[in-house]
């Protein structure tokens, strides 16, 4: 069998380039598992939690301690997703483009859409988990954050959050849509003054690279979802301590949807709700859970207004797992498709490893652009909500 794709890589890699550097905040901060491995649709693959560990007195004996013992749990992440892009022409298409001096631009840029719809969908599917999974959120719905001239409380707000919930230090990830990310280069004149940034970075190219500790990101897919229709719930009587989770309302009415941020009467903390209801019922938090006990009366909760959800997250709460679609196995153990040639292309800038096939056809060919992958939060204490 020829191979008839090995021309077309360099058109290949410079469209994979050129999507790599669009908005992809979310697929820069995750933690990414991609290879060039095959997987089923809907395969699992576990992601290993380690537990905290409790501290020892030091005892003087003739023999170490029989301690250190941990259970090591783990997540299971699915690959959900399996899709592809068609790309096709026939011989008089390529001819009559071929021969005006187009048919190149025009296939490269094909190429170039085609990763930037399967980049786009994994995207949105990180969004979607990170801020359904944040453990509490801060900001003001409809309003941009770092909207006031010099002031970064935005930034130190939201990093006060994993700090309380001792989220590690080294790998902090803020990933913003345009308004805030406008707002940053526009009003923070601290971060663009070279004299005061030390570096004239933003100011000539626009980039804000570390803020407060955290790698900054833009995206282009930050979510705005509706809010619950949720109105005059509270809760029981019977009072909550810090750290539950599962809290029964009482009387109300409407929704309260996966990833609303509600509040409770006399607690500030803005709580993301991990499992909602659409009538008296109980609904679960999002961990660590409350901060503030909930006192032994019935207490209203309030579910907050829609806002945009810009995500603070250390990387590793956050997963992306992508592999090359698995394809069938011949009788003789070799796997086997209709496509005259496939390739693996590995995209150096997001690590993201794409199947390219080709398909020859009745007086024409499809390319089929092709990826599997899942998205998941799998700590919930280390995302926080910058609402806008």
């Amino acid at each position: 069998m020829a191979n008839t794709l090995t021309s077309l890589t360099p058109t290949i890699y410079e469209s994979l380039d050129i999507v790599s550097r669009e908005l992809l905040g979310f697929i820069s901060a995750a933690a990414r598992n991609s290879s060039a491995e095959r997987a089923a649709l809907n395969q699992q693959i576990l992601v290993p939690i380690v537990p905290a560990q409790g501290a020892n007195d030091n005892t003087p004996a003739v023999t170490p301690p029989n301690t250190g013992d941990q259970t090591v749990a783990s997540v299971p992440m699915t690959i959900n997703k399996s899709k592809h892009v068609p790309i096709r022409w026939n011989g008089e298409e390529q001819r009559g483009l071929t021969n005006a001096g187009e048919y190149g631009g025009i296939l490269k840029n094909q190429f170039t859409q085609a990763f930037r719809t399967l980049t786009n969908l994994m995207e949105i599917d990180l969004a979607v988990a990170a801020y359904q999974a944040a453990s509490r959120a801060v900001g003001t719905p409809a309003t941009a954050p770092f909207g006031t001239a010099g002031d970064l409380s935005d930034s130190a707000n939201v990093r006060r959050i994993l700090d309380d919930n001792g989220a590690p230090q080294s790998d902090l990830h803020l990933v913003l849509g345009a308004a805030a990310v406008a707002n940053v280069r526009g009003k923070q004149s601290t971060l663009f003054k070279v004299n005061e940034a030390g570096t004239d970075a933003l100011l000539r190219q626009g980039t804000i690279g570390m803020l407060e500790g955290f790698n900054v990101h833009t995206t282009g897919q930050v979510q705005t979802p509706t809010k619950g229709t949720g109105a005059a719930y509270t809760t029981t009587a019977a009072g909550f301590a810090v750290g539950t989770t599962v809290i029964p309302l009482i009387t109300g009415s409407g929704t309260v949807l996966a990833g609303d941020v509600v509040t409770f009467a006399g607690d500030t903390n803005k709580y993301v709700v991990n499992t909602g209801i659409a009538a008296p019922g109980s609904i679960t938090l999002n961990n660590p859970g409350l901060m503030v006990a909930i006192p032994t009366a019935a207490t209203a909760l309030t579910v907050g207004a829609t806002a945009t959800q810009n995500i603070a997250c250390d990387r590793n709460a956050l997963q992306l797992v992508t592999r090359a679609p698995l394809m069938p196995v011949g009788p003789d153990g070799k796997a086997m498709d209709m496509a005259d040639d496939v390739i693996s292309v590995t995209d150096p800038i997001s690590l993201l490893t794409f199947d390219v096939a080709v398909y020859r056809q009745f007086l024409q060919l499809t390319y089929h652009v092709r990826i599997a992958w899942g998205a998941a939060a799998v700590k919930q204490n280390h995302i926080a909500v910058l609402l806008g």
